[in-house]
């Protein structure tokens, strides 16, 4: 990626701090490197201090190589979404088969456009609406499911690439239990596109530091693939430490009863993955629904995260997951938005369903009685629902750690990429949707957004300082 110019940017600024807190600074100075790096950043500078402040990092507003970003009120800067599950090849399917569960649905609606995707024209045509789509939404950093199919989810990875998202970018594996058109022929076959694959997508870049798109390894779920697969996805992991593994868990009971069956010598599903060596710190499991506390222990000793998936959880009836559980367990926890599982690819739409999602499980378990007035335990998070502040940490900070990049993306700190959102609640005509008051502060017009915005809010997006969507994007 070509160096993008150097920005200076003053206005409002959002960015998370911990599971329960946000910096939230109306006037905020941040500087951004050409190579997309934040240099420093300022809180708190007054209007007649600008030059000052500027002059102390040797700027000034007449630097003619800077591009100068003031922000008005009513707008503000914050991380990108990271997404950590989805699959690119059912955004066509989005809103559909909304009457099955799990594994109807992927019989029925699923895999019959997913198979379409060994047309590597259909892929090209496709992908390129889908990976457009979710930049234009905010999402910086995504998750990728491709098909079985190698060269179609290399279109996948060359898109991604072209287009500047980060991502990782994986070719599912499946040597069972789909339809008899759609599955691999052998484990062996499987596994050797697999490795092509990673070598591929390693090559798109010219060093690991410098990459955006990433391979990962990904074993679509375990009823999907034969212990010899899993062995050798195991090996492949083994020799790739590097490469991060995405799969699913326990999101459906029918599919938690029939992986027991095909494994009987694992208690759990988490062992399952455990025992093929699956399970490690760059893992990253969907859905977790029905995790029982020893797999959450098992999964929080690995190191490996979950992504929370609210929206096909509702959709395809599998449950509301309980993530107040996972939070106080101690294990890493991100926000994915699964379509076509989901019916949409906004992370905005996630984090409104994560908060309904903590609230449906909060009437059932029943925190004290601080829940009744709207108050929240400052000592968990099981039995109540989740926070501003902890809706927005999973779906940006808690996002990175699950995919192993807090020390690069998920909040707005020097040292980290610029990868980030502009976000802007104006009352133009489009952006009427959205109310507020001039005397609205940071943190009641963030609330607005996230409980009341959609992909009309997202103004500009930046990767790695490069600007590569939003409503202004062209």
């Amino acid at each position: 990626m070509s160096p993008s110019r150097p920005k200076i940017i003053y206005g409002p600024l959002i960015s998370p701090l911990s599971k329960r807190d946000i910096r939230l600074s109306p006037c905020s100075l941040l500087s951004v490197s050409s190579c997309g790096v934040i240099e420093w950043a300022e809180h708190d500078v007054d209007p007649s201090s600008l030059q000052e402040v500027l002059a102390k990092h040797g700027r000034s507003l007449e630097d003619r190589d800077v591009e100068f970003i003031q922000l008005k009120w009513g707008e503000w800067i914050m991380p990108g979404f990271v997404d950590t599950h989805t699959h690119a090849p059912q955004f066509q399917n989005n809103g559909a088969g909304s009457q099955y569960e799990l594994l109807d649905w992927l019989k029925y609606v699923t895999f019959p456009e997913e198979e379409k995707f060994a047309d590597v024209q259909y892929a090209k045509k496709m992908y390129r609406r889908v990976v457009r789509a979710s930049l234009d939404l905010g999402t910086t950093m995504c998750c990728w499911y491709g098909t079985l199919h190698l060269e179609g989810t290399k279109v996948l990875a060359d898109i991604t690439h072209e287009l500047g998202q980060r991502a990782y970018v994986g070719k599912c594996n499946m040597d069972r239990n789909s339809s008899p058109t759609y599955q691999e022929a052998s484990a062996e076959e499987s596994i050797a596109d697999t490795r092509s694959f990673i070598s591929y997508v390693e090559a798109l870049s010219p060093s690991d530091s410098t990459a955006l798109v990433r391979p990962i390894i990904t074993p679509r779920f375990a009823i999907s693939c034969t212990s010899k697969l899993l062995t050798g996805l195991g090996e492949l992991a083994a020799a790739h430490p590097q490469v991060p593994i995405q799969t699913h868990i326990s999101e459906n009971n029918a599919e938690i009863a029939y992986t027991k069956t095909l494994f009987p010598e694992c208690s759990t599903y988490a062992e399952v993955y455990d025992h093929f060596g699956l399970l490690r710190e760059n893992t990253i499991l969907a859905h977790g629904v029905h995790l029982e506390k020893s797999e959450l222990d098992l999964i929080k000793r690995r190191g490996a995260g979950l992504s929370h998936c609210p929206t096909s959880n509702f959709n395809l009836r599998s449950g509301s997951a309980h993530v107040g559980q996972w939070l106080d367990n101690g294990n890493k926890c991100g926000l994915g938005t699964d379509c076509s599982g989901g019916w949409t690819a906004s992370m905005i739409t996630a984090m409104q369903l994560a908060s309904v999602c903590s609230k449906v499980v909060s009437f059932y378990t029943k925190g004290d009685d601080a829940t009744l007035t709207g108050r929240f335990s400052k000592t968990q998070f099981a039995k109540y629902q989740l926070p501003i502040p902890t809706l927005f940490w999973i779906a940006t900070m808690g996002g990175a750690e699950v995919c192993c990049l807090q020390d690069t993306i998920g909040s707005l700190e020097p040292g980290k990429q610029f990868d980030a959102v502009r976000v802007s609640i104006l009352p133009e005509t489009e952006n009427m949707h959205l109310w507020y008051e001039e005397s609205d502060s940071l943190e009641s017009m963030l609330e607005r957004f996230m409980t009341n915005g959609d992909e009309r809010n997202v103004r500009e997006v930046w990767v790695k300082g490069r600007k590569v969507g939003g409503r202004l994007f062209k």
